[in-house]
């Protein structure tokens, strides 16, 4: 399973700074069943034991870096001893399945229900194209307010950071799950008339009226269907596994 996911996403495609692939537990367990999740904490590993799975699956990494101790101190380290206890494996597939065609912003682009969907920004990896971003159109231009809506509606979100409003027809759209504010002017210079991201920095709003509509609409939000894309690939490589997108929510951030 760990060799589909890796086949989809291979981990060269991360970024210098992450830590994805194996996070703990044995590469030749038989797998029960799959937890599939954004992020690990006790309450996913509880969720995993709960529907006997022994396999979570996650987007963001449980380890970024390494422990130095494993005891009650912490969420991550309790996290760590609580999967190694119930001898539960934990697999993360984080910025190499952002960068990987069919990944993150592939899926992101579906939901939306954009067409001729295309990395931005692309690069070549060990020789395999891949991207941070992806641009593609909406079936028919919309104006910036009922563009903004259906975001909203797609994503289940609360509220959406943006920029004034934009005064033409919303077509081509450039998006960037997670933190993509960095993006920003490569998605400008596709021609896209909005950029969709999980995060913005506050004076990255700001010089971009009228040329392009900002959308941010949170992290968690942005990414939640990513599970969605490990499902299909673990069913198309092991269709006999049982798997489960997690139900337990770990977006630590309220909107009140």
């Amino acid at each position: 399973m760990l060799s589909a996911l890796e086949r989809f996403a291979p981990l060269p495609l991360q970024e210098s700074w992450d830590n994805a692939g194996l996070q703990v537990g044995l590469t030749e367990t038989e797998v029960s069943g799959a937890l599939l999740c954004l992020d690990v904490n006790e309450r996913i590993v509880d969720e995993a034991i709960r529907k006997g799975c022994n396999l979570i699956v996650s987007h963001h990494p449980l380890l970024f870096r390494g422990l130095k101790t494993i005891s009650d101190l912490t969420d991550v380290q309790r996290t760590v001893m609580k999967a190694i206890e119930n001898r539960l494996c934990v697999i993360s597939m984080h910025t190499n399945m952002d960068n990987a065609k069919g990944g993150v912003n592939f899926r992101i682009a579906r939901k939306l229900g954009l067409n001729d969907v295309e990395f931005f920004a692309s690069k070549l990896v060990d020789g395999i194209e891949a991207g941070s971003g992806v641009v593609g159109k909406l079936s028919e231009p919309m104006a910036a307010d009922d563009f903004i809506l259906k975001v909203k509606k797609t994503f289940g979100v609360e509220c959406a950071m943006c920029n004034e409003l934009l005064r033409r027809p919303v077509s081509k759209v450039a998006i960037c799950g997670g933190a993509g504010d960095f993006l920003l002017d490569e998605a400008l210079k596709t021609g896209a008339d909005a950029f969709i991201t999980g995060e913005m920095h506050y004076h990255q709003y700001f010089g971009y009226e009228q040329q392009i509509q900002i959308c941010v609409i949170g992290h968690y939000q942005s990414e939640q269907f990513t599970s969605e894309v490990f499902q299909e690939i673990i069913q198309e490589a092991c269709p006999g596994v049982k798997t489960c997108i997690a139900e337990t929510c770990t977006n630590p951030i309220l909107y009140i």
